[in-house]
């Protein structure tokens, strides 16, 4: 039996394959929009890239340290396909996904993740030790098979109010109940747990999501290009 989050993807790159499902609205004008398939084909990237690369395993723990983006989605996606724990607050973590990387020595590896959307690689020097994942993932495969089939009964994410949500319950538990077909827009400036929990439940009910930056003026002529009616 897969876990939801498979179940997720798999379908995403069928069932919604050329429609829009994340829409990233960014400083300077930044625009990314990624159909089912393409948000599929990031995350399987990304799941390689930890599992073939790193060799990540089901129940190991992945920091994110990002902000709420489209590419902190695409991490946390690949990790619950993986089976691991995604950490938020911080705390210990077999890896760490962050666009401000460091030397510590705290983790057994470091992804430095750049920001923009262009962004071939890191801009300037890393740390030692550390994974460029803009100039790394691209040569990752379109397609994920998981070498361990992972636990559904093994945490996902514990939230910031401290609640465990497990796999079998990210789409039950963890999720935001949004309508059928929803045209949700996110608000980047409400954390990443908060965009996690709202992108799962609008692509759980068959909906997508905008997700924006704080920077960007949310004016009426683009949200009804975007076709998002209400804030």
């Amino acid at each position: 039996m897969s876990i939801p989050a498979i179940d997720l993807m798999t379908t995403l790159r069928s069932g919604h394959s050329t429609s829009p499902r994340l829409t990233w609205y960014g400083p300077d004008s930044e625009r990314v929009e990624l159909s089912g398939r393409v948000l599929d084909n990031w995350v399987a990237k990304t799941s390689n890239l930890l599992q073939d690369e790193l060799d990540a395993e089901p129940g190991m723990r992945l920091g994110l340290a990002l902000p709420a983006h489209w590419k902190s989605v695409i991490w946390a996606l690949a990790a619950w396909q993986l089976g691991m724990e995604t950490v938020l607050d911080g705390g210990d973590a077999d890896y760490l996904v962050t666009d401000r990387p460091d030397s510590s020595g705290r983790h057994d590896a470091v992804i430095a993740v750049a920001l923009p959307a262009l962004a071939m690689r890191w801009p300037g020097e890393l740390p030692a030790g550390s994974i460029d994942y803009a100039s790394e993932v691209r040569s990752h495969g379109d397609v994920f098979m998981a070498h361990t089939d992972p636990s559904a009964s093994v945490c996902a994410i514990r939230a910031h109010d401290g609640q465990q949500h497990l796999h079998e319950g990210l789409l039950t538990g963890f999720a935001a109940p949004h309508e059928d077909g929803v045209r949700l827009l996110v608000a980047a400036a409400d954390g990443l747990e908060a965009a996690l929990s709202n992108s799962l439940g609008a692509w759980s009910s068959g909906g997508s999501v905008l997700l924006a930056h704080p920077d960007v003026e949310l004016t009426d002529k683009l949200l009804a290009a975007e076709r998002i009616h209400g804030k």
